[in-house]
């Protein structure tokens, strides 16, 4: 979207695919990175200058910035961008204490300008034609969810599994439920790197008595990233590592049989939802656009994402003091 100069700050494995989308949408004005040699390479590919963050804060002619810095630099990267009176996206998890996050929402109100969270997969076609059918009551009253994040590698030893894969999970869960949540416990072991948890899982008990629950793993044995919303007249399963798009989406309305002594389930065959296939990051980044363009909050704001590492950082509490 032409006429919003972006600069991406951080050019390493997701910078790279943040930069391709917000040039394809004609906004990328430059790129920062602390290694020279990435920069050169991604201004060269793109056709975009390389600049110094100070340069691109300094510049009126620059409106955002887009940050895929590790997390612990999220928070004070973010505050020098909005006081420089740029508007703001930061990639997952938004930053490493609820405390933080507090401080950059204030920081973009103060501003009057965008703070967004790249919570990706609530830009995902097949996630928010889900969102859709549980809002539209398609499943019913919400019984449970739950989401398995799996997969071996990569590995991490500034952040544990649950920081690092938990946001888009949390995210999601806490996007279909609707409530607020009542407590949070989590377990986690660490097999590979001491002091870091590789495998964990989070449960989240919400107002009105539904539950989420979220498995995260980089030592399984293969790859699975699966959401499951249980409803009492309905089952949705968002399978996105299912290879065949149209298989992403199932939905299942299996009856139980209530009249004798003992319930007796009756499975029904899934029936697969169509969804026009996109890209969920160029949607992301359109988002953050529009969001800027049209003066608003965008789907995934600062509120949002404090949200996410609120449930985090009770997590992360529960594991620490153990069973």
């Amino acid at each position: 979207m032409a006429g919003i100069p972006v600069v991406q700050v951080g050019c390493g494995y997701w910078g790279r695919n943040l930069a391709r989308n917000f040039h394809a949408l004609g906004a990328l004005a430059g790129v920062v990175d602390a290694d020279p040699a990435n920069a050169a390479a991604m201004a060269t590919q793109l056709g975009v200058p390389v600049l110094g963050l100070e340069q691109a804060l300094e510049d009126p002619a620059i409106r955002a910035l887009a940050f895929a810095t590790p997390a612990e630099t999220h928070a004070e990267m973010a505050r020098q961008a909005l006081a420089a009176g740029k508007h703001v996206y930061v990639e997952k998890p938004m930053a490493l204490s609820v405390a933080a996050c507090r401080e950059m929402i204030e920081a973009a109100r103060s501003a009057g300008r965008v703070l967004m969270v790249g919570h990706l997969l609530q830009y995902h076609p097949v996630f928010v034609r889900l969102r859709e059918l549980v809002a539209s009551g398609g499943l019913g009253n919400l019984r449970y969810l739950y989401s398995n994040r799996l997969s071996l590698g990569r590995f991490r030893v500034e952040e544990d599994v649950l920081w690092s894969f938990g946001p888009h999970d949390i995210s999601m869960i806490l996007a279909l439920a609707g409530r607020p949540v009542r407590a949070v416990t989590a377990q986690g072991s660490a097999f590979v790197t001491p002091g870091v948890a590789d495998v964990a899982t989070c449960q989240i008990a919400f107002e009105g008595g539904l539950r989420g629950h979220v498995f995260a793993s980089w030592a399984h044995p293969f790859k699975e990233q699966r959401l499951v919303v249980i409803g009492e007249e309905g089952m949705a399963v968002f399978e996105d590592s299912h290879p065949q798009w149209g298989h992403k989406l199932a939905v299942y309305r299996h009856t139980i049989d209530r009249t004798g002594p003992v319930p007796v389930p009756a499975a029904a065959p899934p029936d697969y939802v169509l969804v026009d296939e996109g890209e969920p990051l160029k949607a992301e980044c359109r988002e953050f656009l529009e969001a800027i363009r049209d003066g608003r909050a965008p789907r995934t704001d600062g509120a949002e994402g404090l949200a996410v590492i609120d449930v985090l950082e009770c997590a992360g509490a529960a594991m620490q003091r153990g069973p």
